[in-house]
């Protein structure tokens, strides 16, 4: 296992760019295949493109919320205080390193905002208190952990198939949850991630002189954020100084941001998705920094980890306008249906949907893209709706180990690269594939 991950960690330093890099060749890829395989003309795919470009501008501010609520909520004195002491529960780096796995699959099962974000920041504590840690495999510990979002409490595909009123609720209808999330191959799959991914992350773990620890110059900057986080920048009272330093206010807003909470809950029932995330994540951080100049402090030091996101949303949105629009997604799915019978239906849509995950990194965007020939192909086969949809779900989340779109907001928040951590993410690609394979095929 260590010599696999050695060499796809080679593979990937050579050759994978920069994620942004990665995201322009990707559009000129999707541009020529309309062209060719899909007889539009070069004015068509431009189209296409352009009327995609910026179909992602709510989705990319909800994901620079998540990074910046996020790391703002963590950086408060009592949450890392809590950090400190659930990283002191590991005593060695292997430790660590099944903790931090653990951790990350568990919080991204209840919620993949939450978990990609805590994840990261889980990892970075665990570097900084256990001595011989490998801080680039911790990250990607981090963000292997992410491949149980789907399959979870907060999974967009399930959710949405469940949703009346979603694209593909007149074709398959809607899918109640107990036939997707709360299935015997999701619970299988869901488990054999927990317990397989710590053992196979144990067996990669660097040792001896390959480990590289956390940079002194992170730790340096931690140190520096923190100072800044809690430092006055007036000493003379005024009254603008004491409204920005006002624990009445912030408590007042995390009083309105708190009701709004329990009102939506009462009202929709237990459906978290990612703008209540993003508001539970501001009101407790605004609340536990104590003042509004001390919450700002922090957020600004976080916001600067968000480049990535708005700079590359805007053309995966392009692809995905290309992929949906010139028929290219469908022609790819249908592909992988037209070898396909009852049987192996399920692990084929699995295998379409990860092909295009590569291209089209959104669990929202699948089901656009794909459901409409997914979902009426079950159906013709005598599939299960539930298990169809699901098919699609899995793809996207495993391919998220090749496709370093989502390590975004834990590689902003760590100071890496995505060859840093993509080596590692691949080799999990390979094991994880057999436990989703198994795990459609056989229950």
């Amino acid at each position: 296992m260590k010599a696999l991950s050695n060499f796809f960690t080679t593979l990937v330093q050579r050759f994978l760019p920069d994620p942004f890099v990665f995201a322009l060749i990707l559009t000129i890829i999707l541009f020529l295949s309309g062209v060719i395989f899909t007889h539009h003309s070069p004015i068509e795919m431009v189209g296409f493109w352009g009327s995609g470009f910026w179909n992602l501008l709510a989705f990319a501010m909800q994901m620079a919320l998540v990074l910046v609520t996020g790391h703002a909520l963590a950086s408060s004195p009592l949450i890392k205080k809590w950090m400190v002491k659930l990283a002191g529960i590991a005593k060695t780096p292997a430790q660590g390193v099944i903790l931090v796995t653990v951790g990350s699959g568990l919080a991204c099962f209840i919620n993949w905002g939450f978990g990609l974000i805590v994840g990261a920041l889980f990892a970075k504590e665990v570097a900084k208190r256990i001595p011989g840690s490998d801080y680039r495999f911790l990250i990607a510990c981090a963000y292997i952990g992410f491949l149980t979002w789907h399959g979870g409490l907060s999974g967009s595909i399930p959710l949405v198939a469940a949703t009346p009123g979603n694209p593909m609720e007149k074709t398959a209808g809607l899918i109640p949850l107990t036939d997707t999330i709360f299935t015997s191959y999701n619970l299988f799959i869901t488990v054999a991630l927990l317990i397989i991914l710590p053992i196979m992350a144990r067996l990669m773990m660097p040792t001896g002189k390959d480990v590289i620890g956390i940079d002194p110059k992170i730790l340096a900057e931690d140190e520096a954020s923190a100072a800044i986080a809690i430092a006055p920048t007036e000493v003379k009272r005024t009254f603008a100084v004491a409204m920005e330093n006002s624990r009445f206010l912030s408590l007042a807003i995390a009083v309105l941001g708190y009701s709004y909470i329990i009102y939506y809950i009462a009202t929709n029932g237990f459906k978290i998705d990612i703008n209540t995330v993003n508001l539970l994540f501001f009101t407790t951080g605004l609340l536990l920094h104590g003042t509004p100049l001390s919450y700002m402090n922090a957020v600004s030091n976080a916001a600067k980890g968000t480049a990535g996101i708005l700079i590359q949303f805007p053309f995966y949105a392009g692809i995905q306008g290309m992929m949906e629009l010139s028929g290219l997604g469908g022609m790819i799915t249908n592909a992988f249906i037209s070898i396909s019978n009852p049987s192996t239906f399920p692990f084929f849509a699995f295998l379409s949907s990860g092909f295009v995950n590569f291209f089209v990194p959104s669990g929202g965007g699948h089901w656009v893209v794909q459901g409409p020939f997914i979902m009426p192909a079950a159906q013709q086969l005598g599939v299960e709706p539930g298990i169809a949809a699901m098919a699609i779900a899995y793809g996207e989340a495993w391919m998220n180990m090749a496709q370093p779109f989502w390590a975004l907001p834990a590689l902003a928040i760590a100071g890496l690269g995505a060859r840093d951590i993509m080596g590692y993410c691949v080799t999990t690609l390979l094991v994880s594939g057999v436990i989703f394979a198994v795990g459609l095929s056989f229950f």
